[in-house]
């Protein structure tokens, strides 16, 4: 099994404009989709919702605060799942609630095999090179 990362992406105005009760239901249909990952033994370990708000940065200044204007999406959480392979991942992504209701996008990404990250050895990565 792979390690991938659900990008969860939304319309963040549209977000801001719902009120409080309607994010929780619509937490509550991510919840369930969640459990479903679960029982599948899908579901790898912790992801949230995020905030609406934040801020955008270089290394500088501030280039915009949330919601970030530029993009009518952007993310509002993620969750670490396990999949055969990347078309494995996809499928799953697909099965969630808001996704096949339009809703949502799930970006899905692979995560970086840690093995390869630690043949960098501990020394080079505390010192920063």
């Amino acid at each position: 099994m792979q390690k991938f990362m659900f990008i969860i992406r939304e319309d963040l105005t549209k977000l801001k404009q719902a009120g409080e009760a309607q994010r929780f239901e619509d937490i509550l249909i991510m919840d369930e989709w969640v459990k479903s990952l679960v029982k599948k033994g899908n579901y790898v370990r912790g992801g949230d919702a995020l905030e609406v708000n934040g801020s955008y940065v270089n290394k500088d200044q501030v280039l915009s605060d949330g919601p970030f204007i530029e993009s009518k999406e952007g993310i509002s959480g993620f969750i670490f799942v396990e999949a055969l392979d990347l078309a494995d991942a996809v499928s799953i992504a697909q099965t969630c609630t808001h996704v096949q209701n339009g809703d949502m996008i799930i970006e899905v990404r692979p995560v970086l095999n840690l093995e390869d990250v630690n043949d960098l050895g501990n020394e080079q990565r505390t010192q920063g090179h």
